[in-house]
């Protein structure tokens, strides 16, 4: 007894030590990527704040620093943050430069655009986006989930049910692409640079909640709810059985 303690203690501490890096959150990527840095271009860039230069140079900060920082500890570039930096220098430029707002509701429609194509073009490739999106070892067990399928030989049915819901995926985000656009043809109409500009910035993106995410999100999650009730079917198992165990 007293020999096999330290043994389990020592154990314990190896097993403690190959054990993953915990990943950010999607509200903290959503936070310091996204809502951060476009709060600061639409209620702090004006001459009475920090200005057109400083707050674009404040707002890649958040993005840069915490892009930096995952790469650091997951050893992968995070592509939030990669968005959080295009999208900042995109809204920062059109305001620097006083470009015509058109060329913003273009900026808003074209990054959900470009992902949702991405997604559309991979499902007729061997390597569709929608498996790291949603079919992934971070969300289910694919081991038990693989193992349960070709007991049951429904694995080509798999690819089917993976072939819907990506084109379901894709379609989440070229609605959004569409409703950006549009939302911000209607809401921004002042010349880029002023402090209406900025107002209607922050505007369209207390605006972009209901208008764009809600409807994206109900289309996103339908696809998600397809796979779930899919695979259940497909291989027996219940939810919480799919479900990778944290």
């Amino acid at each position: 007894m007293t020999i096999q303690a330290p043994y389990k203690a020592n154990e314990s501490m190896s097993e403690q030590s190959i054990k993953p890096a915990k990943q950010p959150s999607l509200l903290v990527n959503l936070l310091l990527n996204i809502i951060i840095p476009t709060v600061i271009l639409t209620r702090f860039s004006g001459p009475e704040h920090l200005g057109p230069t400083w707050s674009i140079v404040i707002a890649l900060a958040f993005p840069i620093a915490f892009g930096l920082y995952d790469l650091r500890q997951s050893g992968k570039v995070n592509f939030i943050s990669i968005l959080g930096v295009v999208s900042v220098l995109l809204t920062g430029g059109i305001s620097l430069l006083q470009l015509d707002p058109k060329y913003l509701a273009i900026k808003e429609a074209a990054i959900p655009a470009i992902i949702g194509l991405a997604v559309l073009i991979s499902q007729f490739t061997p390597f569709p986006l929608v498996r790291k999106l949603m079919y992934n070892e971070q969300i289910l067990d694919l081991g038990k989930v693989e193992q349960a399928l070709q007991e049951k030989g429904t694995s080509e049915q798999l690819n089917r049910t993976l072939n819907i819901v990506g084109y379901l995926v894709a379609a989440s985000f070229l609605l959004s692409a569409v409703l950006n656009y549009f939302l911000a043809r209607w809401v921004v109409v002042s010349p880029a640079g002023t402090s209406e500009f900025a107002a209607e910035l922050g505007r369209l993106t207390a605006l972009s909640y209901p208008v764009i995410v809600v409807p994206s999100m109900i289309v996103l999650f339908a696809g998600l709810w397809y796979l779930f009730s899919s695979l259940k079917k497909l291989t027996g198992l219940d939810l919480e059985q799919m479900l990778r165990q944290q």
